[in-house]
């Protein structure tokens, strides 16, 4: 397409954009107005600054690779062929993760802290709100 289309369709998009502003603003008040008037100028500036046609070049690319997507067989092959590898390679992590480590597993030395049987403190605070505690539930008829 040449600058007078991308011109033309820019003109397009920002006429049906002044339409839209112009009934937000009648029927949805002056913010969702004003939100449309800023709209309805990004078709023009995309046009001026080369962003239009930039836009429709990576369309134009997208659209062709999603044909050839579609109608190649050789593209299919090359799909099934890597959704393949991909299953293999799950596959693998998955055997890895069932299977016997590779390297033997680190077992602690002799020199390492044994552990330690916890000592029984109790602290006096607590004993008494617990006691506090039974003494309002044993009132309430809650044993």
């Amino acid at each position: 397409m040449n600058d007078v289309s991308w011109g033309a369709l820019a003109l397009s998009l920002t006429v049906v954009g002044g339409i839209y502003t112009w009934w937000a603003l009648r029927h949805r008040g002056v913010v969702a107005a004003v939100r449309g008037a800023g709209l309805t100028l990004l078709p023009i500036a995309a046009w001026l600054t080369g962003l239009l046609q930039v836009a429709g070049e990576i369309t134009d690319s997208l659209s062709n690779w999603l044909a050839h997507l579609v109608f190649s067989p050789s593209t299919w092959l090359g799909m099934i062929i890597g959704f393949v590898a991909i299953v293999l390679i799950g596959g693998a992590r998955m055997v890895a993760r069932r299977g016997k480590p590779d390297e033997p597993a680190v077992r602690p030395t002799s020199s390492s802290p044994k552990a330690v049987a916890p000592t029984k403190r109790s602290d006096p605070l607590i004993d008494d709100e617990m006691a506090e505690i039974q003494a309002i539930l044993k009132k309430r008829g809650i044993s």
